[in-house]
């Protein structure tokens, strides 16, 4: 922002056209310049301006309130595009989370497709109940095996240490 001097262009001079600039002017009245006291006319002839490089302060005023409802636009705007940019800022972050949920549940598919391939490759297998049952017959035999080859004299068949 540039701060507000006093400007050197004469009263009567007329304003300078083209492209302004876009520097928001403050709410509130707008002060007036005190009126200067008529100056002398020169006695050589001034020729007359143009008339619309004159503006009278009616129309300074309506020139200024129509630049105030100008910047009021750009402003309305302004505000709905950043209303829209965090529009779009949240469908981005949600469609962000449900790709990241994605990724999980694919990631969840594949163990669960691995866990059931090793449960497919492990149903064959014996269960608990099966495998005691194995264990308690193999000791049985065992002990009843040693006992008959002790009473059958057989002991040449069990080596010795």
């Amino acid at each position: 922002m540039t701060d507000a001097a006093p400007s050197t262009r004469p009263a009567n001079a007329p304003l300078p056209q083209g492209p302004t600039s876009t520097v928001t002017p403050s709410p509130g009245p707008i002060p007036t310049p005190p009126a200067a006291p008529p100056a002398a006319v020169p006695a050589v002839a001034v020729p007359p301006a143009p008339p619309h490089a004159a503006a009278l302060p009616g129309q300074v005023a309506d020139q200024l309130a129509r630049i105030e409802d100008k910047a009021s636009r750009i402003e309305d705007k302004y505000a709905r595009s950043e209303a829209l940019l965090g529009r779009v800022e949240d469908r981005v972050e949600a469609a962000g989370a449900r790709m990241n949920e994605a990724a999980r549940q694919s990631d969840l598919a594949a163990l669960r497709s691995e866990v059931r391939a090793l449960s497919e490759r492990t149903r064959g297998l014996p269960g608990l109940g099966a495998l005691m049952l194995t264990a308690v017959v193999t000791a049985v035999l065992t002990v009843a095996l040693t006992l008959v080859a002790q009473r059958l004299n057989l002991q040449g068949l069990i080596p010795l240490r």
